[in-house]
């Protein structure tokens, strides 16, 4: 997973020269080193780290491209569940209550074909899915 500084500091002003490519760049390097050592590529997830050291901006960006990932051979796993920008876009300051802006983001990624979504909102999130297949 990428991520930016430590969970006390990683809100404070982070700055990317390009949050798509540096972050794509930081995965690279971790699965190369992963290759290396022996771990099938295939064995390996990638998470991009929505809301770990970024913007809302950020976030919304990794998001819009989160089909470049594919590049990188592995499946991608997102968590985007209940975050703050869900709250902040959504307007929605309980995080209990982001159901419904989770799921929309988690279907925005699924028809980039993100492979593994981690959620909160089991049953309501796995109902959507299926809707959002069946019309697929």
């Amino acid at each position: 997973m990428h991520s930016k500084g430590d969970p006390a500091t990683m809100q404070n002003n982070p700055v990317y020269d390009n949050v798509l490519l540096d972050v794509y760049d930081f995965l690279d390097t971790q699965i190369t080193a992963l290759v290396q050592v022996g771990i099938p590529r295939a064995r390996i997830m990638v998470d991009p780290g929505i809301g770990f050291g970024k913007t809302q901006d950020h976030n919304l960006t990794l998001l819009q491209n989160i089909s470049l990932f594919h590049g990188l051979g592995c499946a991608i796993l997102l968590g985007v569940s209940r975050k703050g920008f869900v709250g902040s876009i959504g307007k929605e300051p309980r995080a209990d209550a982001r159901a419904s802006g989770s799921i929309a983001v988690a279907l925005a990624a699924l028809a980039q074909g993100v492979q593994i979504i981690r959620v909160h909102d089991v049953a309501e999130t796995a109902q959507a899915v299926r809707l959002w297949r069946a019309v697929q």
